[in-house]
């Protein structure tokens, strides 16, 4: 597995430790990382996208919920709700990830962390999301790190 997958593996389990546990920012990352070894470019990605998650977190709910007609996000399940959290921040924070990586990542690992229902779920809504966002001009350029 490359790094950008661990980091996004990284942050997804540290923004399901926001949403569900409820603990602080700082918390997590101190114990998230005391308690896994990565490569220090591992926890720098990680901590960029569940830092920039979290920061946008009300305008990417925002976004998901546009396009989640009869879903309330609290009733997804949350390791959904995170992944779909995850794939739109990277989306719009203008990086140069193509979009058909970023969910094609996010279906990886929603069927490693959720269920293969779950990512037909997640890939419906983001397909639909890139989509919107593309017209919009509200992507990076697309290009490969």
């Amino acid at each position: 597995m490359g790094i950008r997958r661990d980091a996004r593996e990284c942050a997804l389990q540290m923004l399901y430790e926001y949403d569900v546990g409820k603990h602080s920012r700082d918390e997590i990352l101190r114990t998230f990382w005391q308690m896994n070894e990565n490569p220090e470019k591992v926890r720098d990605f990680a901590n960029q996208l569940f830092d920039g998650t979290i920061q946008r977190l009300k305008e990417i709910d925002r976004v998901i919920q546009q396009h989640t007609k009869h879903w309330r996000l609290s009733r997804m399940a949350a390791v959904d709700r995170n992944v779909l959290r995850l794939a739109v921040f990277e989306f719009l924070s203008g990086g140069k990830t193509p979009e058909t990586v970023v969910i094609n990542e996010a279906l990886e690992i929603a069927k490693k962390f959720s269920t293969q229902e779950s990512a037909q779920f997640v890939n419906g809504i983001l397909d639909s999301i890139k989509i919107e966002i593309l017209e919009k001009g509200q992507m990076g350029d697309g290009k490969p790190d």
